[in-house]
């Protein structure tokens, strides 16, 4: 009968997660809450101080600034969808999430590790074009190109994580839902499930390869060309200033992919990999870079710093008067 199945399967889902935190380090969860919630603080303040100079400041209206400001906006997102949740469960305030609501979290969190991957794709574009065809560079990247980046990024990321939310529903899970985790990740959720999970492993490794995967090495191609480009300058002059602006750009991949990779790799082959690692890891990949990125511009891009500078005088003006 069609409707006992369908009774079957929706009966099979805890109504509700158990999220243990750290597993083997329960004793140290106020330790390690400390600087998880220093370094979301920071990216919280670092990424909104970086979107409103770059909103506000007509100069910073340029495609390489529009493309920061998407980032800053991801990482605010990035981070903002698993500290939240991370701190209650590292203070024990509250280690249930509901069962849609870890789906949610889930979705949130992919959907915007894959546009924040794209955004940094599109940053490697603007370099490559800044640098190696320099006077076609406001013909090329207009903005309407610009926003039209923003969309297809956004819908991207839709197409590729959204069956993952149907991959977890189809699953049966007979009534397990204590997972070692301080938030709701693909592969964790997954691995309750009382059922074969292959076709979740696979989907994942696909997911990652198509998405973050494919832009690491379109990214690596761009930076390739770039070199080559920079190699053949007649003038020595124009490489330094176009190779800081790459520094600071090269700093932030290798603080998105490097992390993210291993974490994902190891939760699917690393079987030898403490849990505790595993675990601390993935919760360093949402605050770390989301910290670091607006450290990594504002103090290597000259404008920011000076409108940055600026804003503060105001904010202080203003407050005298």
């Amino acid at each position: 009968h069609p409707a006992m199945s369908t009774l079957n399967l929706s009966g099979s889902h805890p109504a509700f997660f158990i999220l243990v935190g750290i597993p083997g380090m329960e004793k140290s969860h106020t330790w390690i809450s400390i600087p998880v919630c220093m370094m979301y603080s920071a990216a919280l303040l670092g990424n909104s101080v970086l979107l409103v100079t770059i909103v506000k400041e007509r100069s910073l209206h340029e495609p390489m600034y529009i493309f920061l400001c998407m980032l800053a906006a991801c990482d605010l997102l990035l981070s903002t969808a698993t500290v939240p949740k991370t701190l209650s469960v590292l203070w024990s305030l509250s280690t249930q999430i509901s069962f849609s609501g870890c789906l949610a979290q889930m979705f949130s969190i992919y959907f915007v590790f894959v546009a924040e991957s794209a955004v940094l794709l599109a940053m490697a574009f603007d370099r490559y074009i800044a640098i190696c065809d320099p006077l076609r560079y406001t013909a090329i990247l207009t903005r309407s190109v610009v926003g039209k980046v923003g969309v297809v990024a956004l819908i991207r990321s839709f197409c590729i994580m959204f069956p993952a939310i149907f991959l977890l529903k189809r699953l049966p899970y007979c009534g397990h839902n204590v997972m070692p985790h301080t938030y709701c990740e693909h592969i964790g959720v997954a691995r309750l499930a009382c059922a074969d999970i292959s076709i979740n492993i696979w989907y994942g490794v696909a997911a990652g390869f198509l998405s973050a995967g494919l832009d690491a090495m379109s990214i690596a191609i761009s930076y390739v060309l770039i070199f080559r480009c920079l190699w053949g300058l007649p003038s020595p002059r124009a490489s330094p200033k176009a190779l800081h602006t790459c520094g600071s750009h090269l700093c932030v991949i290798t603080m998105f992919y490097t992390p993210a990779f291993f974490s994902f790799l190891a939760h699917r082959f690393g079987q030898h990999v403490p849990q505790h690692v595993l675990i601390s890891l993935a919760n360093f990949y949402v605050v770390v870079p989301p910290m670091l990125n607006p450290i990594v511009y504002g103090v290597r891009t000259r404008q920011i710093r000076e409108h940055v500078a600026h804003l503060l005088r105001l904010g202080g003006l203003g407050s005298r008067a």
